[in-house]
């Protein structure tokens, strides 16, 4: 948004499921870009509980209330979605020090494959800080509440699957 400028911004992430956190984190890039793409992540290697259009549509569906959003699901490359949508780069959630050093590692290896393309790190809120989506399925795999932690449309989804 500087100077102006129209701006987008990737938040690229597995959101399985989306959180609190995550909510926090795109009021904050909401704020601070004119469009925010949130780009859900097949990641079939880590195994999600929630299948690919199953996440996008449980972040369309939280995230409704900002209206200069996109969802979208990918698989791929991230260098290639932030390509397509013509974005400066992408935004990544910190909460605490030990995930600095992935990040970094990401955000290099991310400018190797595309100089342009920048990453930005924004920290949630201090009451969501320790909120993680494994954190969330497992509570909620053993029957435990999770209402603080995540949206009523995603505290229902996991009650489903757990059933």
């Amino acid at each position: 948004m500087a100077l102006g400028r129209p701006s987008t911004v990737v938040y690229p992430g597995t959101f399985d499921p989306v959180t609190n956190g995550h909510i926090d984190l795109v009021g904050r890039a909401c704020k601070l870009f004119d469009r925010v793409v949130i780009a859900v992540a097949a990641s079939p290697r880590k195994k999600p509980l929630f299948s690919l259009e199953e996440r996008v549509a449980l972040c369309e569906q939280v995230l409704a209330k900002f209206p200069n959003i996109e969802v979208c699901g990918f698989d791929g490359l991230l260098a290639q979605v932030v390509k397509e949508n013509s974005a400066c780069g992408v935004v990544r959630g910190i909460r605490a020090v030990s995930d600095f050093e992935y990040e970094f590692q990401l955000a290099n290896m991310n400018r190797a494959l595309e100089p342009e393309m920048e990453s930005l790190f924004l920290t949630p809120s201090e009451h969501l800080s320790f909120i993680s989506s494994s954190l969330v399925k497992e509570i909620a795999s053993l029957d435990g509440d999770v209402y603080k932690f995540v949206a009523p449309e995603v505290e229902q989804a996991l009650k489903i699957k757990f059933k």
